[in-house]
């Protein structure tokens, strides 16, 4: 990184070769689009070019991934917000309990799903995967432990899940 902060291209171009799948693979996952994971891939770049300095120590893959993970989700939610206020079908998951609950569902279901969760459950998911906050963020901005708030985000998917579904057989 010292040597990319001093603008060298053959650092630049050793990063890229040693990270750029990571990358892209995040991004596929989340987009669900090959165009746009490579645009995303190349504005990560990008930004990593012209900004080394937002990299400051520990885990370089461990931060490379978050950042990626962190475009992805602002994607995602300007996707979401040309369409009219709509939940996208394809929203990324991190389980097979989110994508049973989020795979092909109008938002107007969720919100009276997501409605009839304890405030306990909602809050956590709502800041999770609407506001595309990590577990350990939304520990720390609630002081819930993380412990507490994995499981509750993970109860109240379950329960999610189970309103949906028997919405959907009504």
């Amino acid at each position: 990184m010292e040597r990319l902060r001093a603008r060298d291209p053959v650092a630049f171009e050793h990063l890229y070769d040693a990270y750029h799948r990571l990358v892209f693979g995040i991004a596929l996952r989340m987009l669900s689009d090959t165009t746009m994971a490579e645009d995303l891939t190349q504005s990560v770049f990008m930004k990593i070019w012209t900004s080394p300095e937002s990299f400051r120590d520990g885990n370089f893959g461990a931060w490379l991934s978050r950042v990626t993970r962190n475009r992805a989700l602002d994607v995602l939610r300007s996707r979401a917000s040309r369409s009219e206020g709509e939940i996208p079908a394809d929203i990324p998951t991190e389980s097979a309990i989110d994508d049973v609950v989020f795979a092909k569902i109008d938002s107007q279901r969720v919100r009276t799903a997501l409605a009839a969760l304890p405030d306990e459950q909602r809050l956590l998911i709502e800041m999770g995967f609407f506001g595309g906050i990590t577990h350990e963020a939304i520990a720390r901005r609630t002081g819930i432990p993380l412990g507490t708030v994995k499981t509750r985000i993970r109860s109240g998917l379950r329960r999610l899940r189970g309103e949906l579904q028997s919405a959907v057989s009504r």
